[in-house]
């Protein structure tokens, strides 16, 4: 089984470039079955969870091709066949499969979602839009089934904020007739990427990135050229490590306001961040304070980075609490950070860190993506070396992690 191993203690120092959003990549693949004629989406990062998708159009019979950073996606072949389980249980956001074959063929048959096991994550709201939008839903042999004759438009009201539901949900209105009003809708910067795109593709949408998205559909699409944002989850990893191990490195690729919630945290506990037009530089230093975080939905505090936040808070004197308000069971990794020497508690959905401690390598084990990062930062601060097993969980989200880390002085390889 493949392992990253971590020589801890350097520094990290130079610049590193982020890739594009895995959180977008994810749903702008699926959203391309919407189009009548071929899209080209570019800044793709090379991620497993982007190849798995690639692989999933390729089975209902896409063609899909890949040129470096770029991927041609013709939907013209496309069938909307069942999609029970296989490759569909190794993603979270197959779940985007349901809005857009709903959309295109009227009809879906996808198995329920894999992905990072970050406790109940349920897929209710997204069903209330389908249905609102006049869809049947029915759960049969671990599958959900969507079907309807005719979809249209309707006012939908998510319970609770989802990035996932408001993008499925503008996703399955994008070739329905008539308005869609989505309320209390999420406003991360990935749902403006989709609405981009989607926007290109020859829907109409106003409203992403605000809490009520109205989309006109189009009864037919055009395939569009797409570029991604940047991802604001990786560009933060690095940000945290270079603070974690009192480096400093400039991230380039990156939009800045995107980063504000992460800089301003950075900041409080007294690392310098500058920010410049496309790019942030992290500096860090040996006089940090203990700080509070809250994860919330955009533009609070995002949950994704709460894990390696708390391994630098481990180096941080004092105490800090770190409580998670989007997923009650995201503390997988602290086990794992008191294996190295840390003293965490975990009370609930808060994690009780008190810091100053020295860090010693060990071996560890990745339970999700950014439990990997969390144990990625913490090798990095440790004494002697850290094994970091799940290495396949880190793939999923990170492009050439180990190649970055290195670029950056970092003394870290694959076994």
């Amino acid at each position: 089984m493949e392992k990253i191993m971590i020589k801890g203690g350097r520094p990290l120092h130079g610049r590193v470039t982020v890739s594009g959003a895995k959180n977008s990549a994810v749903a702008l693949i699926p959203a391309a079955i919407l189009a009548d004629s071929p899209t080209a989406i570019e800044n793709l990062p090379q991620i497993k969870d982007v190849e798995i998708f690639a692989d999933i159009l390729r089975d209902m019979g896409a063609s899909v091709t890949r040129e470096g950073s770029e991927l041609q996606i013709d939907p013209r072949g496309i069938r909307g066949v069942p999609m029970p389980n296989g490759k569909i249980k190794k993603l979270r956001a197959s779940y985007y499969l349901m809005g857009a074959l709903l959309s295109r063929f009227g009809e879906a048959v996808v198995g329920l979602p894999g992905g990072c096991n970050l406790g109940p994550r349920p897929i209710d709201q997204h069903i209330k839009g389908f249905e609102a939008l006049g869809a049947r839903v029915a759960h049969k042999e671990g599958c959900v089934h969507v079907s309807a004759s005719r979809l249209k438009g309707a006012r939908i009201y998510l319970d609770v904020v989802s990035v996932g539901a408001t993008i499925n949900i503008m996703l399955a209105a994008s070739r329905v007739e008539g308005v869609t009003v989505i309320e209390n809708a999420a406003k991360e910067p990935e749902i403006i990427d989709v609405a981009t795109l989607l926007a290109s593709m020859g829907a109409r949408i106003n409203g992403a990135g605000t809490d009520v998205i109205r989309i006109r559909g189009s009864r037919s699409l055009k395939g569009c050229r797409h570029s991604i944002i940047p991802d604001r989850i990786e560009a933060g990893t690095y940000m945290i490590a270079a603070a974690a191990t009192r480096g400093d490195v400039i991230v380039e690729n990156v939009i800045p306001w995107h980063m504000e919630p992460v800089s301003a945290k950075l900041r409080e506990m007294g690392v310098e961040v500058q920010q410049g037009d496309e790019s942030l530089r992290v500096k860090g230093n040996g006089n940090y304070r203990p700080i509070d975080i809250k994860t919330l939905p955009y533009p609070g505090f995002p949950t994704d980075l709460q894990q390696p936040f708390t391994s630098l808070l481990t180096g941080v004197e004092g105490l800090s609490l770190v409580t998670d308000n989007i997923y009650s069971s995201r503390f997988k990794h602290v086990d794992e950070l008191c294996r190295m020497g840390a003293d965490i508690r975990v009370d609930g959905r808060t994690a009780v860190i008190r810091g100053g401690k020295s860090l010693h390598g060990t071996p560890v084990r990745a339970t999700d993506l950014r439990a990997g990062a969390a144990l990625v930062t913490a090798g990095l601060m440790a004494e002697g070396v850290t094994e970091i097993f799940g290495l396949e969980h880190i793939d999923r989200g990170y492009e050439a992690l180990d190649d970055k880390l290195r670029s950056l002085g970092a003394e870290v390889w694959r076994k």
